[in-house]
């Protein structure tokens, strides 16, 4: 089962937020985040896909994403990315 590990980008009052995450499905995980369905800390929030990986099973892609939700310089740089757009 392919499964797929994503960070997401949303504009808050005085900083950008991101979130870390994993699906078998991106674009209707993305949509469920959008229309409030997604994780609680999502809610209320445009998101914009920053980043995805794919990977070949569910352990793996949960690990990678437990890696990146500890990795801060990363997800910094592609918050400050995404800012300069």
């Amino acid at each position: 089962m392919e499964c797929f590990v994503y960070i997401l980008g949303s504009s808050g009052k005085d900083r950008y937020l991101t979130y870390v995450g994993w699906t078998n499905d991106l674009d209707k995980r993305l949509a469920q985040h959008n229309a409030g369905k997604g994780a609680r800390s999502t809610r209320g929030r445009i998101w914009v896909l920053l980043y995805s990986e794919r990977h070949a099973t569910r352990g793996e892609a949960m690990s990678r994403e437990w890696h990146l939700k500890r990795d801060r310089a990363f997800r910094k740089q592609l918050a400050q990315s995404q800012r300069t757009r």
